[in-house]
């Protein structure tokens, strides 16, 4: 079994890190860990040893865990930072979580969620450690030196909390009994901008890449979903047999699952005793599995992912880049739907899409979400509704969904910057923008750079920077190579700032033979602009004017219409004048941006419709 997981991991690193790879280290973990899970109290006890090698050129003289559950107790930050949120009106709308609410306020002792450190050790020798609620932090009675490796043993106990947020127990919709996300102490990502010991107050998750040998002891009749690969299917039965019905009986009230998973940054799972297993070998290297209760949707809603999931799948591959593990599991339980590696939790099946595509901006590509939530987020969300216009034969501008999202934050006035740390928005109705404006980054890159550009721009970024925890920047360098021009602009003003688009056609007339129009530019953020102008008989003028900070043009997209590429527009300059050797009351159409695709926040004086 070792040298299984050894061989697995390594064709996966390998795979990753050829051709031509950026060269930027990576801490390496290694966790085994073997849980005892006791139904009746809702509480188990584990024993964790995590294999930990220090790739940077730093002295480690500290180190940082998550205790995720220790959120889930009266008077947490999590607790009071759900309770402020609730003092947050919109009209008549409060702006808390409707999932948190109060509640983790009146959790009983029996319902709380803690996870206690029982004792640390560091090759052998016992580590003294403070606990700062969601954080564990660890002076080291030795520094870990650059490129060693140490392994520390831990002993710790746990107490699955009623489910308030995404992790916890017998969840009041779904029923299910354990939704066991975030459930191990893990330890904190250290990287080239040092630790992040970030606390557990709602939000987004990072991780170290490694590798996870977990063991869960847990009564019989609890079938186990998640992460990773059940290596004993034969014994544990529930649908990961060999052969259907047949298994090797095991003495004792409880069944051992033991479960490996390659190069992940977590491990999720979840029990029930009345889980349904379905699953279908969509080709030789990848089984999908979904795992459901009869509580809440039916049998052919949750069949109906799996015939999506299989649709879907050669189209998410072309555009996104290839699946790379054995298996993927859609997982009943949750609170709504949250990602993991190789699998799931969701409320229910109408989730399956999105959680899904988080498989390649959040399981693969790793970003901190904390920091730059818009890159997991909003690339999941313009993926999803890629995808969804792929399964419903649509084509051309699909993204309206997420633009429809983007003006409405900015109309509200509540609208914060896209850097802002995904704890710290002010509302939970601003934060929502790292969907819709994320998504619409996407798009409205393609405008920029030309969408056959932009899909490039997604497949080597994928290439370049799975399992390496890509940063805005790092995504800006692929798209400015991939394009060729300059894109640090478009990143500055889009994420760093709440500066908005706005063009309008100012004024046309003649003039020495030729009809000029003039445009205007009202909003703070500068863009290319394409005007398009349509005549009485049907023909077509694309006037294509770069920004002057692009240093570069996007190509012709549509060559059925005549293009006229002028010098470009430089941002200190609030108008821009274009002309045509049409005459004027040949006019029938003037339009900036006929594809929808540059997000103008006021498009009512973006088009002349001139009736002669």
């Amino acid at each position: 079994m070792k040298n299984f997981l050894q061989i697995l991991s390594l064709v996966i690193l390998v795979n990753s890190s050829v051709s031509a790879q950026p060269d930027r280290w990576q801490q390496r973990v290694k966790y085994t860990m073997n849980i005892d899970m006791n139904v009746q109290t809702n509480q188990f006890t584990g024993k964790q040893k995590l294999e930990y090698w220090n790739n940077s050129s730093d002295t480690l003289t500290r180190v940082f865990y998550h205790l995720y559950f220790n959120a889930f107790q009266p008077g947490s930050m999590m607790d009071v930072r759900s309770r402020r949120q609730g003092t947050i009106l919109f009209g008549r709308t409060s702006d808390w979580d409707p999932r948190v609410k109060d509640r983790i306020l009146n959790l009983k002792p029996d319902e709380i969620g803690y996870q206690k450190i029982n004792s640390l050790k560091m090759d052998g020798r016992v580590q003294s450690f403070t606990v700062q609620e969601t954080i564990l932090e660890v002076k080291l009675d030795k520094p870990i030196l650059p490129k060693s490796k140490v392994v520390f043993d831990m002993d710790f106990e746990a107490q699955v909390p009623l489910q308030v947020r995404r992790s916890g127990r017998d969840n009041p919709l779904t029923k299910v009994r354990y939704s066991m996300s975030q459930w191990y102490p893990k330890l904190c990502e250290y990287d080239n901008e040092g630790w992040h010991p970030t606390p557990y107050v709602g939000r987004e998750f990072y991780g170290v890449w490694g590798d996870y040998d977990v063991t869960i002891h847990i009564d019989k009749a609890y079938t186990v979903a998640g992460t990773g690969y059940v290596m004993n299917g034969n014994q544990v039965g529930h649908g990961f047999e060999t052969v259907p019905g047949k298994t090797t009986p095991v003495a004792g009230e409880k069944l051992s699952w033991h479960i490996v998973a390659p190069n992940v940054h977590d491990f999720v799972w979840a029990a029930d005793p009345e889980f349904i297993h379905l699953q279908r070998k969509v080709r030789d290297s990848l089984t999908l599995h979904v795992f459901f209760k009869l509580s809440n949707f039916s049998r052919g809603e949750w069949e109906e992912v799996l015939n999506k999931a299989e649709k879907a799948l050669p189209y998410i591959e072309q555009h996104f880049g290839p699946y790379p593990y054995k298996q993927y599991s859609f997982v009943h339980g949750g609170d709504g739907g949250m990602e993991y590696p190789m699998a799931t939790l969701m409320y229910g099946p109408g989730a399956w899409l999105h959680e899904w595509m988080h498989s390649w901006y959040q399981g693969m590509l790793g970003t901190n979400e904390s920091l730059y939530a818009w890159m997991d987020e909003g690339f999941t969300s313009y993926a999803e509704e890629a995808v969804t216009a792929f399964m419903e034969g649509r084509t051309g501008y699909v993204q309206a969904n997420n633009y429809a999202g983007y003006y409405g934050t900015v109309r509200s006035g509540k609208e914060e910057a896209l850097i802002t740390h995904d704890d710290h928005y002010n509302t939970n109705f601003a934060h929502a923008n790292v969907y819709s404006k994320g998504a619409v980054f996407l798009e409205q890159l393609g405008y920029i750079t030309g969408a056959a550009n932009r899909d490039k721009i997604l497949l080597e970024y994928y290439r370049l920077w799975r399992f390496k925890h890509p940063n805005a920047n790092d995504f800006i360098r692929v798209a400015e190579k991939v394009s060729d021009m300059k894109l640090d602009w478009y990143k500055e003003y889009w994420i760093n700032s709440t500066r908005t688009i706005d063009y309008s056609i100012d004024s046309l007339w003649e003039e020495g033979g030729k009809t000029n129009v003039r445009l205007t530019r009202i909003g703070l953020m500068p863009m290319p602009v394409d005007l398009q102008l349509t005549f009485k008989d049907g023909s077509r003028e694309l006037h294509y004017i770069p920004m002057n900070l692009m240093y570069g043009a996007k190509p012709a997209e549509d060559p059925s219409i005549p293009r006229i590429v002028y010098e470009p527009w430089k941002w200190t300059h609030s108008t821009y004048i274009i002309s045509s050797t049409h005459k004027l009351a040949e006019f029938k159409l003037v339009e900036i941006d006929p594809s929808g695709r540059l997000a103008d926040v006021d498009q009512k004086n973006n088009k002349l419709d001139l009736k002669w």
